[in-house]
Formats: structure tokens, C-alpha cells, sequence
């Protein structure tokens, strides 16, 4: 009988917008939700109501920045996340406001392209530079294109002016939650909920112990803690003092580090767990949620070394539960130096020429355009440039589709409400409060945060004058999609293969520091945790980035997806160095100088070769067989050899 004939599935570069949908479940964070509501509508309508219409939308989108920006944080790290962008945003519209009075006619192209090359290169930093360097863009364009009868000082001040409103209800609504009782003075909800949720992801990986399912929950485990340590370390302020309650979680996630160590000790050793000592995390995760003591906590019995130190891990977390402050652990994250390194290196420069070129490009098309508003395009290309929304194919398909629906609900609402009398600014103000409010749950998808924000930001012109161009809107949306398309097509200008060699490299160097703390004789523990620390979370930015070079448009995601099994294979070796540290603690005899070397040097070599896109050097390196002073080098050795085999130029 002849087989039944399949039809081949389709690419990964063309299906990533519906992969991504799954990322839609999940509850609806009311409190961000709440801000929104109260966010950008209420700065419209008082603008609108005291006859100073174009301040209101100017302080409108500094609001509406300020709430893409509003993630779980602490009220000292929202206050960097939303204020870094803030400043950005108001430095751009000082630049584009004075740009847009010197004349330059088709040169303006060319001005914004040089602010392009300082966007993209401050991006490289971080997370939050990224979101200031795309502000900075986005809003030094609107600046130069939309005119507003403000002098250029005043409309940087009103644009900060509504991030700054955002930020004082972060800051007052968890406080007038606490004074009527509903959140506990310990902590706020989100950041309880980020550690407890370290705490559940320890519980998984407990009960994943001796399966197959044990990698998987140690990568969750990592994306939890990274998330919970966002939350309550990232970005501090200087001299900031933080309160008991952040203290007191700050405390517990230490604990979770050194649980989480002895974890993946016990996973290394492959020995299931008895059902009632996987429990115990669960126990700590309720405490956490609750703020009620956690009750006895079993612990396993001490016959390995893993087991010995899950035993004095669990003791530990007793203690410390029951008040005792945790062990001081060092920051975990880039010093000034490194930033430094990024803004000037490779990921820095090449994608900061992306940036320059996609906008001066979009800038040049949009001002050759019939009509005076010219600054939805190069806006546009800013936006959709930046890799942090996924594959570029990805990112176009969604902001074409998103930008679709909204047109069509905010023309669909124009017609509905446009000839009524008195309501000329009534609907916009009511269609950007109801956006506003959604804009929490959109960030889950690239295609729905577009389908919210064009709305909005159709509001926006609307009041500030560009009347009837909502299909305008939607072909300089396309056309930009076709600008960044191409200019994604040219090589080195900050493609997928510099974001996984740059993110790659880094994975291995915090591999090697990890390693070589690990073999050193006098490894203080709270370093050795710091750095077991830095290169997990390096390891799952590496990935994070092979996964999202791998669905990238041909030729860059067939090639590029080659690199998960180096990931891999680093991964293997963070968790037999981890394992080997937590045997020498407990009486392993130290590794020969010679063989630690070796390593190192290979890690090294490796970090240098991935960086510069050449095959690594053959480096003799001892069969794994004869690594016998610690059993888990045999499996640092394997790995780093396959590391190097698999690390071939792609």
C-alpha cells in the first residue's frame, strides 16, 4: 500500500508569528493594567480641557513610552527602567526639534541617520538602553516631523513630564494598596511572586532529578531566578538604601542560589530524590507567597556529596526562614567597563550602522512622499529594527498585521464617532485610555502590542492635527517593513550572526571565569555563586539568541540554529564545573595545575575564536578517561571538545 503522502511543514522563519501566540496565556497583571488606564488618557483629557492640545499629546506619548517600559520591578528598578528611557526620549526630542528648525530639506535624512549610529550603539549596553536607544530614535523623528507650536525645551519637559506621571502612580498605588491592608508591609506582590517562583521552578527540578526532563528544569529554573534577580537587583541606584521587605526577598533568592547549586549537583549525580525531599522547595515557595513559616523541611540523606550539600542547603534555607539574614552574594551583571566594551564592539558598531541606514533610508523615502507628515516611516523602521522583538521576518509579518487591525478599528471608530458634534476629541482621548490600559497584557506579542499602539498612536496625530491618513499610516508601515527587510539582507550591519557570536563568546568567557574559580584553591563561596550565576544567565542569552537566529529568513536560520548543541555542550560543562566545586568542598582531591590550565586556555581559545568567526585552535587536551583526581572534569574535558568540534565557522 502506498504511504500516505504529507505535505512538508512549512519554514520556522515563516510560522515564528504563530509559535510566538502561545506566549498570550498567562494572568493579566492588573496593577500595570490600572496605571495604564490612568496613564495616557487622563494627560490627554486634561491637555484637551485646558485648550493646550498639542501638550497633552506631547506628554500623552511620553506616557505611553513610560508604560511599554513598565515591566515587575522594585519601585527603585522601575524608576531606571521607566526614567533612563524618559531622559532619552527627552534628548531625542530636543535633537529632532531643533533638526526640524534648520531647513535641511532631504538632508535631514542624513542628520537622522547620524542620531541612528548613537541609538544603535548605546542599544548593545542592555535591556534598558535598549529601550532608551529606541526612544531616543523614535522621538527625535517624531520631533523633527510633527509640528507642535511648544518651543523645543517645553516639549522635552512635557514628554518627561508624562513618563514622570507614570512613575509616581508605580510609586503611590502599592502604597495606598498597603495602607488599606491588602499587601503585606515583607514585600510587594510581584516581586513575592518572582521568588516564589524561583522556589516552584527548584521544586521541578528536584522531582526531574535522574530523568530526562532534568535539563529542561534546570533552564526554567535559570530563567526564574534571572527574572526574580531583575526584579529585586537590577539597576540600583547609588545611595539608594533598600527597606526590610526588599531586604528580607533579597535574602530568600541568596538562599534559592545556594539550593539551586546543590540541585544541580544532584542532577549531575543523576540519584533521584525521595518524593518528600523534592517537597521541600514547594514548602519555601508557599512560605515565600504566604509569609507564613515554611514548617519542617526535609532533607536529604548526606551519602554524596550532592547529597551533603542539598543537606546544609536545606539547613540554610531553615535558618534563614526563621530570620536569620543569608550569606552576602556579589552583584551579578556587566560593570561600567564591560557597557563600555559593548557600545564600542563588534554588536555596538554593526548595529548601529542597521539603525543609521534604516532610518536615513526610511527618512529619505518618506520626505520624497507627497504630504507634510512624513514621520510615521523612519519612526517605523526605528521601531521594527530593534532584534529584541524577534526574527526579522517575524517582526515584519507581525507589525504589518498589527498595524492592519488597528487601522482598521481606528477608522472604523473615526467613522462611527468623527461626525458627531461635540465629539471631535472626545473619542481619541477615550480610544487612548482603553489602548493604554491594554498596553501590559500586548508586550506578549509583538503583533498584538502593534494592533494596540497604532490606535493609540493614530489618537495621538489625530488631536495633533494628521486628520484622515489612517491608510496613509498603513502603506508608510509597509514601506518601512521593506526598508528593514533589505537592509536586513546586507552583511555586517548587526545581523543574527554578530547577535549569537557576541552573545556566544560572552556564554563562553563566564563559562571559563566559572570554571576557574571553581579550581582555584582559594574560591571564596560567595564568588564561585556569583559567577556560577553569571555564566547560567550568559548561557540563556546565548541560547535565547540561537533560538531566535534560528528562525531568521534563509540563509541565517538554517546555518545559525547549528550553534544550539555549542550551547549545549557549555551548559554541560557549568554543571559538571558546579558539581566538581561542590565535590572538592566535601573532600575531592584538587585537579593537577597542568589539566586547569589547559582548560582555561581552551575556554578561552574558544571565546576568541567564536567572537572572531574562526574555527577554534586544536589544543591537547586529556582523554576523559584519564581525568581521575575529579570525576566531573572527565565531563568538563567531553564537553569542552565537543564544544570545540561543533564551533566550526557557519
Amino acid at each position: 500500500m502506498r504511504a500516505p503522502h504529507t505535505s512538508p511543514a512549512p519554514p520556522s522563519w515563516l510560522t515564528h508569528p504563530l509559535h510566538g501566540a502561545r506566549g498570550l496565556r498567562g494572568p493579566v497583571p492588573w496593577a500595570a493594567v490600572a496605571r495604564g488606564a490612568l496613564g495616557v488618557g487622563p494627560v490627554l483629557a486634561a491637555g484637551v480641557a485646558a485648550g493646550q492640545t498639542s501638550a497633552g499629546v506631547t506628554a500623552g506619548l511620553g506616557a505611553m513610552f513610560a508604560h511599554i517600559n513598565d515591566r515587575p520591578a522594585t519601585r527603585a528598578t522601575r524608576l531606571v527602567r521607566i526614567g533612563l528611557p524618559a531622559l532619552a526620549g527627552a534628548a531625542g526630542m530636543l535633537t529632532g526639534v531643533w533638526l526640524g528648525t534648520l531647513g535641511l530639506g532631504a538632508w535631514i535624512a542624513l542628520a537622522l541617520a547620524a542620531v541612528g549610529l548613537v541609538s544603535g550603539a548605546i542599544s548593545a549596553i542592555g535591556p534598558v538602553c535598549s529601550s532608551a536607544g529606541v526612544q531616543l530614535m523614535v522621538v527625535c523623528v517624531v520631533g523633527a516631523g510633527m509640528p507642535a507650536p511648544e518651543p523645543p525645551p517645553v516639549r522635552a519637559g512635557l514628554l518627561f513630564a508624562g513618563a514622570v506621571w507614570v512613575l509616581a502612580m508605580a510609586w503611590l498605588l502599592p502604597l495606598l494598596a498597603l495602607f488599606q491592608g491588602s499587601v503585606r508591609p515583607a514585600g510587594l506582590p510581584d516581586e513575592r511572586r518572582a521568588v516564589a517562583a524561583v522556589y516552584d521552578a527548584l521544586a521541578d527540578l528536584m522531582a526531574a532529578v535522574g530523568t530526562e526532563r532534568g535539563q529542561a528544569a534546570r533552564r526554567r529554573l535559570t530563567a526564574a531566578y534571572d527574572a526574580a534577580y531583575e526584579s529585586l537587583h537590577g539597576h540600583r541606584i547609588p545611595l539608594h538604601r533598600p527597606d526590610a521587605g526588599l531586604r528580607r526577598l533579597r535574602d530568600l533568592l541568596a538562599v534559592a542560589g545556594a539550593l539551586s547549586e546543590t540541585a544541580v549537583t544532584l542532577l549531575w549525580e543523576g540519584e533521584p530524590l525521595p518524593a518528600r525531599v523534592a517537597r521541600a522547595p514547594a514548602l519555601l515557595a508557599r512560605s515565600v507567597r504566604t509569609g507564613r513559616p515554611p514548617g519542617p523541611l526535609p532533607a536529604p540523606a548526606p551519602h554524596t556529596a550532592g547529597g551533603l550539600a542539598a543537606h546544609r542547603a536545606v539547613l540554610l534555607a531553615a535558618r534563614v526562614f526563621d530570620g536569620e539574614p543569608a550569606p552576602a552574594v556579589g552583584a551579578v551583571g556587566p560593570g561600567p567597563r564591560q557597557r563600555l566594551r559593548r557600545v564600542f564592539g563588534p554588536a555596538g558598531r554593526e548595529y548601529a550602522a542597521r539603525v543609521a541606514l534604516s532610518v536615513g533610508v526610511a527618512t529619505a523615502l518618506a520626505t520624497s512622499l507627497p504630504g507634510e507628515h512624513w514621520y510615521w516611516l523612519p519612526a517605523t523602521a526605528a521601531f521594527l529594527v530593534k532584534p529584541d522583538m524577534g526574527p526579522l521576518v517575524s517582526r515584519a509579518v507581525s507589525r504589518a498585521f498589527g498595524t492592519a487591525v488597528g487601522v482598521a478599528v481606528f477608522a472604523g471608530l473615526a467613522a462611527l464617532f468623527g461626525p458627531l458634534a461635540g465629539a471631535d476629541e472626545v473619542w481619541p482621548v477615550a480610544v487612548a485610555a482603553v489602548c493604554s490600559a491594554l498596553i501590559p497584557v500586548s508586550v506578549r506579542h509583538f503583533a498584538l502590542q502593534t494592533a494596540v499602539l497604532t490606535p493609540l498612536l493614530l489618537s495621538l496625530v489625530y488631536l495633533g492635527g494628521d486628520r484622515g491618513a489612517e491608510y496613509a499610516r498603513l502603506a508608510d508601515t509597509l514601506l518601512a517593513c521593506a526598508v528593514v527587510l533589505a537592509a536586513g539582507a546586507l552583511p555586517g550591519l548587526g545581523g543574527p550572526r554578530a547577535q549569537v557570536s557576541v552573545r556566544l563568546s560572552l556564554a563562553v568567557r563566564a563559562t571559563r571565569d566559572h570554571l576557574g574559580r571553581v579550581l582555584a584553591a582559594d574560591a571564596p563561596y560567595a564568588v564561585r555563586l556569583r559567577l556560577r550565576r553569571e555564566a547560567y544567565r550568559a548561557l540563556a542569552d546565548a541560547r535565547r539568541a540561537v533560538e531566535v537566529a534560528g528562525a531568521e529568513h534563509p540563509p541565517f536560520g538554517r546555518d545559525l540554529a547549528a550553534w544550539a548543541p555549542v550551547v549545549a555542550a557549555l551548559e554541560d560543562i557549568v554543571d559538571a564545573a558546579t558539581a566538581c566545586g561542590v565535590r572538592l568542598d566535601h573532600g575531592a582531591p584538587p585537579p593537577d595545575k597542568a589539566l586547569a590550565d589547559r582548560l582555561r586556555a581552551g575556554l578561552s581559545d574558544l571565546a576568541d575564536a567564536v567572537a572572531a568567526r574562526r574555527p577554534p585552535a586544536d589544543l591537547p587536551l586529556p582523554a576523559g578517561a584519564s581525568v581521575t583526581q575529579c570525576a566531573t572534569l572527565a565531563d568538563v574535558t567531553a564537553g569542552l571538545r565537543r564544544a570545540r568540534h561543533l564551533a566550526e565557522p557557519r
